[in-house]
């Protein structure tokens, strides 16, 4: 596995919990814990961080999160990428999905793009 994430202080640690549990060999971390940005570390912060240690940034804000990326993006700065969460998909969904996608991603599949969970199923 290739890709590692980042998971915002927002996001119920549940999912970090059961990603390291399901997944021992993903990479992952959440805000807050050591060697990550402290919490309440402003957004555009947490990209200029995942940029320098290549972790994709896993979050829920669908709102101001696009606006932070585009401002990044425009500084010349680059992501490994944004996963924001669905809300209408249960803990286990997103989990399997988040496994699924760090299975099978190539490398920089996600920079500088924010994608929206469930990633759309090609037939």
């Amino acid at each position: 596995m290739t890709l590692q994430y980042l998971m915002d202080e927002n996001v119920d640690p549940v999912y970090t919990k059961q990603l390291r549990r399901q997944s021992p060999d993903l990479v992952v971390w959440a805000v807050g814990e050591p060697n990550t940005p402290p919490k309440s570390t402003l957004d555009p912060e947490i990209l200029l961080w995942c940029e320098a240690n290549n972790f994709i940034l896993v979050t829920n804000n669908r709102t101001s999160m696009p606006v932070h990326l585009a401002e990044h993006i425009a500084q010349n700065c680059h992501v490994p990428g944004i996963f924001i969460l669905n809300p209408d998909m249960s803990i286990g969904e997103t989990i399997n999905e988040l496994i699924l996608i760090a299975e099978c991603a190539f490398e920089d599949e996600y920079q500088d793009q924010i994608v929206y969970l469930p990633i759309p199923q090609i037939s």
